[in-house]
């Protein structure tokens, strides 16, 4: 039949050419026309191929290779051209005979690939001819268990995959091959029904568009036994490839609406459940509900290994829910049937390995939730295998389903709050966070449907009671809230639905922030998060595109704002000045303007009571609330409510009130609503109308004050322009009213204006009076000011900056006040709040001190010293509050009742120092005494400090302390300022620098240095004003405590300054015993290298004047030990820093007074040579030279010790030096000012502070330094 020119070797021409007339017919004769020539020089004879592959007695070898040799064959262009074109039909009976001849399996396989090949291969009749032939066999009788049936149906479903054309057409008897596939699902053979579901799935899916087709008679008729049948097969079948074959042919009848139809008979049919449908007959089943039925079916392939089988079985399930006939029962009849369960199950176990897997069963889940009590119970169970669902769906952008993922997280935790855990919750949340962050960075945009599932799904977390046992949620929540604001302003302007779910998700954060412990940092930085949101983010772009917003967003806001302020237990009360500084009145009244309707009306006016609530207490904000929806949304209309009688009518007498704190509220911001004039008019005539209201007490209290203090902000604004009229009768009706109601208007805040203009009105001064002194009954308790009832008074800064101004009556009014209650002897405790009002008026503004003064406080204090009858505190805070103004005031004038003060002070010191201490009051007062010494260096209280130099019981009480303290001895170390001897001592010490400052310029010509220099202590008189001699202040100066040494050392150096300024005016009056002197010296040396650089540096300049006095010194080793340290330490390399410069000072004083002598050292040219100075000046710089080195380098260059080289880098330094101090004074002008700030001697600490700095006030780096650069430079020119 076939032979193959490879198979045999190579003839000569001749041969082949006999041989080619020898076939012209095959071995049995057959006609030539029959046979094809194949490439490799055979041929086939299609005669013999069809006898052999007809012969069901034929060896399967030799049937297996022909197919084979034939489809090799058919893969050659020429022998295939010729088959179709010649015999195309004449293979297809034998090949299709074949196929319902043999048994065996690899052969069948082999001819049914081969009826493919011909089919792809030829032409459409040859395809329609194999399909008509091949289901003519499986209509031609009815079906058993036959492995040829097998084969027969396998190769029908092999051609109806191929879809050339329209296969379904080729099929004659339709209804007899229905009938026979319907019959032959009936067998218990699950291959060959496996094959009957992949034909019927085949046919339904290429023939079939939609139910009651033209196309779908046949179909139609058999279309519901063919879905149960289906289902049953599904039901009781292992194997996945049945399986899935019988699901996409299912999946086919759920899109057609078979299924619809198919439900919608069985409604009317009376059905028994089963209990175990693996063990039911088929008879029983088929008296099952198809949805029953179909819930049983698909357990199976919900539970296969197979990927693919589970995939598709869940989407059968999507397509089975998704078409109209299934309602809300038969979703229920799922969820019973716990399909739930099975879905969780598939999603436990492939849940985020496959993608389809993920889709497909949060598909199902959401289709099931529709059944709402049924699936509740489900969805608690396996809420679990959600949570890493959802976190793998919601790493993926846009993945497809995180709507239904987010659903059924947001269903959970609203249906069944408390079944879950708090990590489940805390993980979610995190979740979220992440999900919004990415879309705030632009990783991954979500669609405004998830936004709104988001805030959903954490609105539900906060709500759960899990939430609240990890803090941790409080602060994934900051970030959430920020992030979902910023996505809404940035992304979704045009979906108004998100911003209001975000505003929703905030106002449940704020609400769950309180739920959390108060002590919880998370909690409370939820609650700081939302308020700084409010603040910065939604008010801004509320307030600044008002006529862009929706109402809708707008009235959120509202509605957002309006629950944080009603909050119980918490008022923002920096939020709501942020509000309404934000001009937030007129932007309400803007959206009244925009949007006059009654919810945005409601809104409004009741958003502005809260916010008076929180700014006045005492729910101030009720007035408003009474009245709002007949308050008009125009302000002009308000102003024309507020200009009627109100006794005529009840409502508009109700929202005058209203109308009055909505004016005052705003006014207190500068948000006015109206013009000037207008509101002034409206108040006037509120007055001049109901006056007899406000007198009969009708008018509340608040109100009142709301009043007064509106018509003095407008009368104030009046003032300042000069071009608003006002009605002189509402003036004097207001006077009269606030007299008669005694209004406290200082109890609420007021505005600047308004309070300036009304104590400008000296009418009404004795008024102000009393409402001071009301003021400072409420709001001073324990020497602090307050404010009481956490209501909103006037501030102690706005009362100490009209006394500091001086524009108004303030000044006198208090210190009328202080004298009234002096003269009237009232009470101490009024006293004193007046005098504790005093000072911290003084403390913030200094220069109020001053206008105190000015209007007779000095009096008021000498009438409280002299009333002795006050108590210890009293005079306690009157001394302090004295000190106090003598530090703060420049110039202080009423000398003579400085002296009266003096006067009493000085009793008072001398009648309370005892042997033993001395109180703190006496210690207070000798610092008083001090400052009226220091302001007398500026002509100033010039006679009440000759009253304290020349008072002699004074005197002996200096003389006798400081005796006492020079016989202690070594144990006068113990007597620091931590107990009352060396407190008292260094306080008289103190006083007496201050004795010595003043009495040369108070007292000209009567100090007596000679006698305060020297001699012998028993021998000399006492003096007739404060002071203490040489070796007093010597000894001290060695024996004392540090404060004890500080403040001796000044009072020699000012001694020794004196007998120098003498010495040089004079000489030969003053008569110096060297050998005193130098003991002096002695123990002056000794205190060089003292640790107080001061105390050092005040003995060097002691020990420099001395070297002055007498010209010459004896045994120089201690000078010369001095100067080479000093010149050791400057010469060497990195040791010159700016620390050590100052460390050193004393000895640089030391060092500068040498060359001064009439017979200089010798060794200071030795100590002084050009390496060192060379060594000096290298280790110099800019920022670390003193005004003390250049000094000495100007010493230096006046004796000669400096070269050329020398001058010349010096110079270049001191240029260097200029630039530095002038790009520093701004630095150094900062510094200044903050010296300046006076601080309150409520202790006496502070006082000594104060005193010692009087004493040698802290100077800039660069003070002096410029002076001593200009000084060498003189000095240079003139040694040149």
């Amino acid at each position: 039949m076939y032979y193959s020119g490879a198979d045999h070797p190579q003839r000569s021409d001749s041969d082949q050419h006999l041989r080619h007339q020898q076939y012209l017919t095959c071995s049995q004769g057959h006609t030539s026309s029959l046979i094809l020539q194949t490439l490799e020089g055979g041929s086939i004879c299609l005669v013999c191929l069809s006898n052999l592959i007809s012969n069901p007695n034929s060896p399967t070898v030799h049937v297996s290779y022909a197919f084979s040799q034939l489809s090799h064959a058919l893969s050659q262009p020429q022998f295939a051209h010729n088959l179709f074109t010649f015999h195309p039909h004449f293979l297809i009976s034998p090949l299709v005979t074949a196929v319902s001849s043999f048994d065996d399996e690899p052969l069948a396989k082999q001819m049914i690939d081969l009826i493919n090949q011909l089919c792809k291969s030829g032409e459409c009749t040859v395809y329609g001819e194999f399909v008509a032939r091949v289901s003519d066999q499986l209509c031609s009788g009815s079906l058993s268990w036959s492995r040829r049936q097998v084969y027969m149906l396998h190769c029908l479903g092999i051609l109806l995959d191929s879809q050339q054309n329209d296969a379904y057409s080729y099929i004659k008897d339709k209804d007899a091959l229905y009938l026979n596939l319907v019959t032959g699902l009936q067998l218990p053979s699950e291959e060959i029904q496996g094959e009957i579901l992949f034909v019927l799935y085949k046919i339904w899916s290429t023939q079939y568009d939609f139910a009651g087709s033209r196309k779908g008679d046949v179909m139609c008729v058999h279309s519901s036994k063919i879905l149960r049948l289906s289902l049953e097969v599904l039901l009781k079948t292992h194997r996945d490839d049945v399986r899935m074959n019988c699901v996409a042919l299912l999946s086919v009848l759920a899109c057609r609406g078979f299924f619809e139809a198919a439900l919608e008979n069985d409604v009317t049919k009376d059905y028994t459940e089963a209990d175990n449908f693996m063990e039911t007959s088929d008879h029983e089943l088929e008296k099952t509900p198809l949805n029953v039925l179909f819930a049983e079916a698909i357990k199976g392939p919900l539970l296969s290994s197979d990927c693919e089988v589970q995939t598709a079985t869940l989407d059968l399930i999507v397509q089975y829910m998704s078409c109209g006939g299934v309602s809300e029962k038969e979703v229920e009849a799922l969820v019973e049937e716990n399909i739930a369960d099975y879905v969780f199950e598939v999603l436990r176990l492939y849940g985020c390995k496959k993608d389809s897997v993920v889709i497909s069963s949060l598909q199902v889940l959401d289709l099931l939730s529709v059944a709402e009590v049924a699936f509740k119970q489900r969805l608690a169970i396996g809420f679990t295998t959600l949570i890493p669902v959802l976190r793998y769906v919601a790493e993926v952008p846009y993945h497809p389903a995180q709507c239904q993922s987010l659903n059924l997280v947001s269903e959970c935790l609203s249906n069944c709050p408390g079944i879950i855990s708090s990590s489940s919750i805390e993980e979610i949340s995190l979740v979220m966070k992440t999900m919004l962050k990415k879309h705030v960075d632009g990783e991954a945009n979500m669609l405004p449907e998830t936004f709104t599932l988001v805030c959903t799904v954490l609105v539900a977390l906060m709500k759960s009671p899990s939430s609240y046992q990890t803090s941790c949620i409080a602060k994934s929540l900051q970030d959430s809230s920020r992030y979902t604001v910023e996505i809404c302003l940035n992304y979704y302007g045009e979906h108004s639905g998100q911003m209001l779910h975000s505003h929703y998700l905030l106002k449940e954060a704020y609400e769950y922030s309180f739920e959390g412990s108060s002590t919880d940092s998370n909690y409370t930085g939820l609650r700081d998060c939302i308020l700084n949101i409010c603040e910065t983010k939604l008010l801004p772009s509320v307030t600044m595109n008002v006529n862009e917003v929706d109402e809708d967003i707008i009235l959120g806001v509202l509605e957002l704002f309006h629950s944080i302020l009603i909050q119980s237990g918490f008022q923002p009360k920096e939020f709501v000045n942020v509000m309404v500084s934000s001009s937030w009145f007129s932007f309400s009244f803007g959206c009244l303007g925009i949007f006059p309707t009654e919810k945005m009306k409601w809104r409004v006016y009741f958003l502005l009571s809260s916010i008076l609530d929180v700014l006045f207490g005492d729910e101030s904000g009720q007035f408003i609330r009474d009245v709002a929806l007949d308050l008009p949304c125009d302000p002009m209309d308000l102003l024309f409510l507020l200009g009627q009688k109100g006794s005529h009518n009840q409502e508009v007498f109700c929202c005058q009130s209203a109308v009055l704190l909505i004016l005052y509220t705003s006014s207190l911001y500068d948000d006015r609503l109206a013009d000037d004039r207008m509101v002034l008019a409206s108040l006037e005539q509120y007055i001049l109308l109901n006056n007899s209201e406000i007198l009969s007490g009708f008018v509340k209290p608040l109100i009142i004050k709301v009043l007064v203090n509106l018509y003095g902000l407008y009368r104030g604004l009046a003032k300042i322009s000069y071009q608003i009229p006002y009605s002189p009768d509402a003036e004097n009706t207001l006077f009269h009213l606030m007299q008669q109601k005694q209004c406290e208007f200082l109890s609420v805040r007021i505005h600047k204006t308004s309070l300036k203009w009304l104590f400008q009105q000296e009418r009404i001064c004795k008024y102000l009076s009393n409402q001071i002194l009301k003021w400072c009954r409420r709001c001073i308790i324990s020497n602090q000011i307050v404010a009481c009832n956490d209501i909103e008074t006037v501030k102690l800064k706005e009362l100490a900056e009209l006394v500091a101004f001086g524009d108004n009556y303030a000044a006198k009014i208090l210190v009328c006040l202080l004298s009234e209650l002096i003269e009237e002897r009232g009470q101490e405790h009024d006293i004193a709040l007046v005098l504790y009002m005093i000072a911290a008026i003084m403390v913030l503004f200094p220069a109020a001190s001053g206008q105190l003064c000015l209007n007779g406080l000095a009096l008021a204090i000498r009438d409280l010293y002299h009333d002795h009858y006050l108590s210890t505190d009293i005079f306690n805070l009157t001394c302090q509050l004295v000190f106090f103004i003598l530090h703060s005031v420049e110039s202080v004038s009423d000398d003579e009742v400085w002296i009266r003060v003096a006067t009493e002070l000085i009793h008072y010191l001398i009648s309370t120092n005892t042997e033993d201490e001395c109180t703190q009051e006496a210690v207070l007062v000798m610092g008083i005494l001090s400052l009226i010494l220091h302001h007398s260096l500026h002509q100033n209280l010039v006679e009440a400090s000759k009253t304290i130099l020349m008072n002699t019981q004074l005197i002996s009480l200096v003389d006798k302390t400081i005796h006492d303290a020079c016989l202690k001895g070594p144990a006068l170390l113990d007597h620091d300022e931590t107990t009352k001897t060396g407190e008292n001592l260094i306080f008289m010490l103190l006083l007496n620098y201050f004795c010595q400052k003043s009495v040369h310029v108070v007292l000209p010509g009567i100090e007596d240095t000679q006698s305060l220099l020297g001699g012998d202590i028993s021998n000399q008189q006492s003096l007739s004003y404060i002071s203490i001699r040489c070796q007093e202040l010597c000894r001290l100066l060695h024996f004392g405590a540090n404060p004890v040494k500080l403040v001796s050392s000044y009072c020699l150096l000012e001694l020794f300054q004196r007998i120098t300024e003498r010495k040089r005016e004079e000489s030969s009056t003053v008569t110096l015993n060297a050998h005193h002197i130098r003991s002096i010296t002695s123990v002056l040396q000794g205190l060089v290298f003292h640790s107080d650089v001061r105390v050092a540096n005040n003995c060097a300049l002691c020990i420099s004047m001395a070297v002055e006095w007498e010209k010459h010194v004896e045994k120089d080793n201690w000078y010369r030990l001095i100067t080479e340290e000093l010149v050791l330490i400057l010469a060497s390399p990195g040791l010159a820093t700016k620390s050590i410069m100052i460390q050193h000072k004393p000895a640089v004083h030391i060092a500068v007074s040498l060359p001064k002598l009439q017979q200089v050292p010798k060794w200071m040219s030795a100590v002084f040579d050009d390496t060192c100075i060379s060594g000096i000046i290298q280790n110099l710089s800019p920022s670390n030279i003193t005004r003390e080195m250049v000094l000495l380098f100007r010493e230096l260059l006046h004796s000669g010790h400096l070269n050329s080289k020398n001058i010349a880098c010096l110079n270049q330094l001191f240029q260097a030096c200029r630039k530095r101090v002038y790009s520093d004074d701004i630095q150094d002008a900062e510094v200044e000012n903050k010296k300046k700030m006076v601080g309150y001697p409520d202790d006496l600490g502070k006082v000594y502070e104060v005193l010692i700095d009087l004493i040698s006030p802290e100077s800039s780096p660069n003070e002096g330094l410029l002076e001593q650069i200009e000084l060498f430079c003189q000095t240079l020119m003139e040694s040149e």
